[in-house]
């Protein structure tokens, strides 16, 4: 199973409503390429492609060359035409396009991913939504070694509460969401700080030890249950099962424009069935103008602008990554199925 959701990330399985036309070559493509450590399935489709996400209609797979479906750094990728039509398969030379057996010369274990493992790896080994509850009702942080009010990595620090685990991490409270049109809580943002080891308990006040921190522990962050997740890019790209419309609710880093690559926060999640891979458009929104004749504002139509990938999924919220903007897009803007 595992192989098979290789294969289908690899070949960027994308043929969804939006991918009926014929994949069409950039002007500057290349004839052959060699597949370097960093790429991206989406970086070496766009330098074949002038709309990357026609890879699968141009992606030939080779059966004898070693691990055909998957592609590493390392591999060669070389232009070829089969019936008359375009096509990008892995070749065992630099120098002539033949379709035989190779044996691997590099140790590389890792197929590339689908999309940058960098734009999103913080979300999903660390972040997470809770409930209001959940924050509220954790153990806290008192203070530092020493009477200290913020610590790091290797300190030890003084929390109040019930232990959670023998391993645990801190978290501090973030972003509250709410729908923007009913106003129905949804979820809070709670931000990996800190792990760290509980050593001792003295009634309801726990002593542990820091073993890693991305920042200063203060008073009043929170101890929950580490989770213990494996970071992956290999989705299957895919269109939701159901029609949905939703909305960009947040964008990492608070900025007013967004780009590609950009980790956006949609007020949609597992209760409309959206599942990671699940990929949107991205619908700007029209300009307010003031009617010359009647006076009335009028809102016009809004245009799509882009593409985003689902990559993790709440109850009521989601994470996705921006792949694709043809012009700025900001929170507010909707999302739709593709």
């Amino acid at each position: 199973m595992r192989k098979l959701l290789y294969a289908l990330a690899a070949s960027m399985l994308l043929v969804t409503s939006w991918a009926y036309a014929q994949p069409e070559l950039r002007s500057d493509h290349p004839e052959r390429y060699t597949v370097v450590k960093g790429d991206t399935l989406w970086d070496i489709s766009g330098r074949f492609l002038d709309n990357p996400w026609y890879w699968p209609e141009i992606w030939h797979v080779n059966p004898q060359v070693q691990n055909p479906h998957l592609i590493y750094p390392g591999d060669r990728l070389a232009l070829v035409y089969i019936d008359g039509k375009p096509r990008v398969t892995k070749v065992s030379s630099n120098d002539v396009v033949k379709l035989s057996p190779k044996v691997r010369s590099e140790a590389i274990d890792t197929p590339i991913p689908a999309i940058p493992l960098d734009a999103i790896s913080s979300f999903l080994s660390e972040t997470r939504i809770v409930s209001a509850d959940d924050i509220n009702g954790a153990p806290y942080v008192l203070e530092g070694e020493d009477g200290r009010i913020i610590t790091g990595a290797g300190d030890r620090v003084y929390a109040r509460g019930d232990k959670p685990a023998d391993k645990v991490g801190i978290f501090r409270r973030s972003k509250e969401f709410r729908d923007p049109d009913t106003g129905e809580f949804l979820g809070l943002e709670a931000r990996s700080i800190a792990k760290g080891e509980v050593n001792a308990e003295n009634g309801d006040v726990l002593t542990l030890r820091l073993t890693q921190s991305t920042e200063e522990v203060r008073k009043g962050d929170r101890l929950m249950v580490g989770e213990d997740r494996r970071l992956t890019a290999n989705f299957v790209p895919s269109s939701p099962d159901k029609e949905l419309e939703g909305e960009m609710i947040s964008v990492e880093g608070g900025v007013n424009q967004i780009g590609q690559f950009d980790v956006v926060t949609i007020n949609r999640g597992e209760r409309e069935g959206l599942v990671p891979g699940n990929v949107m458009a991205v619908l700007k929104s029209g300009n307010l103008v003031r009617d010359p004749v009647t006076d009335e504002t009028i809102e016009l139509p809004s245009e799509r602008a882009g593409l985003l990938m689902v990559f993790q999924t709440y109850e009521k919220l989601s994470y996705g990554l921006v792949l694709q903007a043809t012009r700025p897009l900001s929170v507010g803007d909707k999302v739709t199925n593709p």
